[in-house]
């Protein structure tokens, strides 16, 4: 399970990093709808995606579901301001598929990257893929039409409309349904 965290790390990651991996990430396997992380608790971990989809979402003031954020594996996952700050969340973390994971506490993190400059410099960077992939989103969800939106994830993550139920797709996108399938309907003409 550990191979695809170690090739997204570095070409040059040595024998003591990937030990260092190994003593820090938990392997863990999770079913289809399993809760990870709930709202109102601190994030226990940060996860690295092997295989699977995972959504963060939260209830919007009519308690509705309203998805934030959906992943396309490799790559990791928490709701990372509340996992960086150790607050309660706002948001849930689901397992839209069944899913293999690497996990990590912030406390282990936290030793992982005093022990490992690779961690440490890869850690930065993880963090700020994260701010700049937020401040795109919003951007996006701003200034591009539904079907412009719909179009960009087709292209950038073809691998979520194989595998992600409609429902959390569109509310991603920031449409319902209805509207998502209409969107559809027209790019398969």
């Amino acid at each position: 399970m550990y191979e695809k965290l170690f090739k997204l790390l570095s070409a040059d990651i040595t024998s003591d990093d990937t030990a260092l991996c190994r003593q820090y990430f938990e392997p863990v396997l999770f079913t289809k709808g399993h809760i990870l992380e709930k709202e109102g608790k601190v994030p226990g971990y940060l996860y690295f995606v092997v295989s699977g989809f995972l959504r963060l979402f939260h209830y919007d003031e009519h308690g509705e579901e309203v998805t934030n954020h959906i992943n396309c594996p490799p790559g990791f996952m928490t709701s990372y301001f509340h996992f960086i700050d150790q607050t309660k969340s706002t948001e849930n973390l689901e397992c839209i598929t069944d899913c293999e994971l690497l996990r990590i506490t912030k406390r282990n993190l936290d030793a992982l990257t005093q022990q490992s400059m690779l961690f440490k410099d890869f850690s930065i960077s993880v963090f700020q893929k994260s701010l700049a992939y937020n401040n795109n989103r919003s951007k996006e969800l701003a200034t591009l039409s539904a079907e412009e939106r719909y179009q960009k994830l087709m292209q950038d993550y073809p691998d979520i409309l194989k595998n992600v139920p409609l429902q959390y797709i569109a509310s991603f996108l920031g449409m319902n349904p209805k509207s998502l399938s209409r969107i559809r309907k027209k790019f398969i003409r």
